[in-house]
Parts: structure tokens; C-alpha cells; sequence
């Protein structure tokens, strides 16, 4: 009986011993501090992260002169008040072979000899196609757009449901991202911008959701958006809580009060004096530690989560020291069953 009586008490005293760890452990000041960051936005979250964020160039919002293109297929209309025949082949043109394309700087038309336009704008090219047209047949009035553009566009990818959108020189992403049909649950934090192999430094939400033009710059051909799925920044929220999981953060941020009702709230067995907060990578996180408090008196944005952050509510002592006794009672009924059949056997 000795012995089992040892064995308890190695048990019940190494559970009770805490592993050393050398972490960041901070307080409520620390997180608050730092939620004034989050709340400044994506490019402020990103520096908690210690990714580098760069300025974004000011001639990225400066509208210029939009050229055609090799490749380009334009859409030319022709009006005459008597040539009917006239008018219907350029719409036939238009309609069945899907518009005039720019070969080797140029458009062959019907009627007249190929026509440089490469390099022009819109409105030099019709005037030019005008005064070709009526140096054979007069009255002519011609009326130039594009019908698609091979270079000159911005490709989207991810959830949205146009895969281009062609670019004019004024063209700006608000009304890209308009046209690109975004569903209402995008992740507008996890999207981004790439032009020239490189992301630039934008906040889509602050664009869309709170309409800061900073961010509306005019878009290029060549230009790249990917509109992210809501699943890919989360915030996980674990130990005694109801309904442990992860919770989505399509901005980019989230309050910790909205966080716990996502989870159902902290049941009894959780102690409302030890909420953590994890944030960072698993070899060096920072660690904050907050009380229920905290969060029923401070500001909902004076107490943000950003996205990898941990919420992780302790038990209460009297929650472990149960939980410790209800794993204890099956070993202790086997070790007594054991010591009675050796005292049988002996006997």
C-alpha cells in the first residue's frame, strides 16, 4: 500500500509542475497597443508580421495616354446616309468575325488599303480611317472602340466571375473590381495586387468597405488581381470555450468579444482570468494575457485579433484538478484490483 501511495503522489505532484518557457508575456496595455496598430489596416498588419511593406509610386494614380496595340481588335462602324451595302459589311465584319484585329501595326477594311493605327489613340485612329474613307467615297462618318484587347488588360483570378477587364489609361481598380463581380464574403485581406511580378502595397477593404481613393490607382495592361477565399486568414480559438474552432477574418482583423461569441462564449469550467492570446510563429510567439474585464469594459477595436492569432481560454484549477482525478479513478481501481489479487495468490 506503501508503494501505490508514492506513485500518487508522483503523479498528483508532476501534474502539478509547469514546464519552463522562455516567451513573451505580456498584459492588456501591450495588446491594446498594438490593436491600434491593426486597426490602421492591412499594411500596418503586415508590419506586426514583419513582412516589409514599400510605398506605393505616385505615378500609380496618374492617368496616361492609352495607345492601340498589336493584337487589339477594334470594333469600327461606318455610317453613310446612301450606302446601306457599306454600313452592313462592317457589321457583318463585326458581328461574325468578332471585330478588325491590329496586325503588324495595322486593319485591313473593306473598300480602302490597310490602315496603320498601332500607337494611335482612339480618337487619332477614327479620325484617320474617317479621312481615308472619304478620300474615296464621301459623307462617311466611322466610329472606332475596342471590342477586346490581348495585352492591354488586367486578369483576375480567384472568386470573382470576369476573368479580364480591359484597360484604357483611366480605367481605376474600384471600377475593375466592380466590374469583377466579388462576391459579399471575399477575403479582401488576403487579396492582392501584382504588377510587374510585385504586390503592391494596397488595402482592398479600406478601398472598398470604408472608400479611401489612396488606394484606387489606375490600372495597366498586365496588371494581376487575386480576390482570396474567406478561409484564408482565420483566427483559431481553443481550449474551454464551446465551440472551439477556427473563425474567419475576411478584413483582416477581428474583435476578441466578437471572436468569443463566434465560439459560444466561456462555459463554467473556463477561467475568465486567463484568456491568451498567441500570436506569432510557435518558436517565439507573444503572448497576452487578458481577464473577462478586459474585454466587457474596453472598446471593441481597442481589443482586435489579426489573422494566425490563438485565442486560448484556461480551465480553472478546480476544472483540472477534476479532469486530474477522473483520468486517476481507472488506474487506481486497476492497481488496487492488482494488489488484491496479489495479496489472494500470496494468501
Amino acid at each position: 500500500m506503501h508503494i501505490i501511495f508514492c506513485f500518487l503522489s508522483l503523479l498528483l505532484f508532476s501534474s502539478c509542475s509547469r514546464p519552463y518557457c522562455d516567451y513573451a508575456v505580456m498584459g492588456a496595455d501591450e495588446f491594446v497597443m498594438d490593436s491600434y496598430k491593426i486597426r490602421q489596416g492591412k499594411l500596418a498588419i503586415l508590419e506586426l508580421e514583419g513582412i516589409e511593406v514599400g510605398e506605393l509610386p505616385p505615378e500609380a494614380m496618374y492617368e496616361y495616354r492609352d495607345m492601340i496595340a498589336e493584337d487589339d481588335i477594334l470594333n469600327i462602324a461606318v455610317y453613310h446616309p446612301s450606302r446601306k451595302d457599306l454600313m452592313e459589311s462592317f457589321q457583318f465584319i463585326n458581328d461574325t468575325v468578332g471585330g478588325f484585329r491590329v496586325y503588324q501595326g495595322r486593319v485591313d477594311l473593306p473598300d480602302i488599303s490597310p490602315v496603320v493605327v498601332e500607337g494611335l489613340t482612339l480618337e487619332e485612329a477614327r479620325r484617320m480611317l474617317q479621312e481615308q474613307f472619304r478620300d474615296h467615297i464621301r459623307d462617311t462618318e466611322v466610329f472606332v472602340t475596342y471590342k477586346d484587347r490581348l495585352k492591354r488588360k488586367v486578369e483576375l483570378t480567384g472568386m470573382v466571375g470576369t476573368p479580364t477587364v480591359p484597360v484604357d489609361g483611366k480605367i481605376r481598380l474600384y471600377e475593375v473590381l466592380a466590374k469583377a463581380q466579388l462576391p459579399p464574403n471575399a477575403n479582401l485581406f488576403m487579396s492582392y495586387v501584382i504588377r510587374d511580378g510585385c504586390p503592391l502595397p494596397i488595402d482592398l477593404h479600406r478601398l472598398i468597405n470604408q472608400g479611401e481613393m489612396c488606394h484606387n490607382i489606375v490600372m495597366r495592361g498586365g496588371d494581376k488581381i487575386f480576390i482570396a477565399n474567406p478561409a484564408d486568414s482565420t483566427v483559431m480559438l481553443m481550449g474551454e470555450v464551446r465551440l472551439p474552432r477556427a473563425v474567419n477574418l475576411p478584413y483582416g482583423f477581428m474583435s476578441l468579444r466578437e471572436a468569443l461569441v463566434t465560439a459560444g462564449g466561456i462555459p463554467f469550467t473556463g477561467d475568465n482570468r486567463r484568456i491568451q492570446v498567441i500570436r506569432g510563429n510557435l518558436k517565439c510567439p507573444k503572448i497576452y494575457v487578458l481577464a473577462w474585464e478586459h474585454i466587457v469594459h474596453l472598446p471593441n477595436d481597442s481589443l482586435l485579433l489579426m489573422p494566425g492569432d490563438t485565442v486560448y481560454v484556461t480551465e480553472k484549477p478546480i476544472t483540472q484538478w477534476n479532469r486530474f482525478i477522473e483520468q486517476l479513478i481507472p488506474s487506481f481501481y486497476g492497481l488496487n484490483a492488482g494488489y488484491s489479487a496479489y495479496r489472494v495468490t500470496r494468501d
